[in-house]
């Protein structure tokens, strides 16, 4: 299955988005490098999800309409779908997340899955926080984590 990649210059650096064919199945952050395997191809997929990340990142959209197929594990993939449950401008534990998809004592196992989220921001694993409320692990840097959440604290949509 040929993946195809588009490099997308945002407000907050690079960021590689790619698709399947059919999906969205990986986006790859500015500290991130995309396998060399994917050809570099502006399909009307990724030019739609481009579009939508950068009005995301410019605060004037809230949630992303693209098909999405990351690739992982049945408990990684049910706590993906949890997070995308998540509201704009709200957090959840990785103990919240647990519960959430009936694994109350999986918050390790939570958290792992979340370190492993292959679509981040449009998967909004920025949203997860430690249980005391602190910033914990984010692929891109805590920076970037906090970033994310304020930007969405301050374009909340009530």
């Amino acid at each position: 299955m040929t993946k195809y990649l588009l490099n997308v210059e945002t407000s907050i650096g690079r960021i590689g988005l790619v698709e399947n064919g059919a999906a969205i199945s990986n986006v790859f952050l500015r500290s991130e490098k995309a396998p060399p395997d994917m050809k570099e191809h502006a399909t009307p997929l990724l030019r739609r999800a481009a579009k939508q990340l950068k009005e995301y990142l410019s605060g004037q959209r809230i949630c992303f309409d693209l098909p999405l197929q990351p690739e992982g594990t049945e408990f990684q993939r049910a706590v993906w779908k949890a997070l995308q449950l998540i509201p704009y401008g709200e957090t959840r534990s990785y103990r919240d997340i647990a519960e959430q998809i009936n694994h109350p004592k999986a918050c390790r196992a939570v958290g792992m899955a979340n370190n492993r989220n292959p679509i981040a921001i449009i998967i909004p694993c920025h949203r997860v926080i430690g249980a005391d409320g602190s910033l914990v692990g984010y692929g891109g840097g805590l920076k970037l984590k906090q970033q994310l959440l304020n930007l969405e604290k301050s374009k909340s949509y009530k």
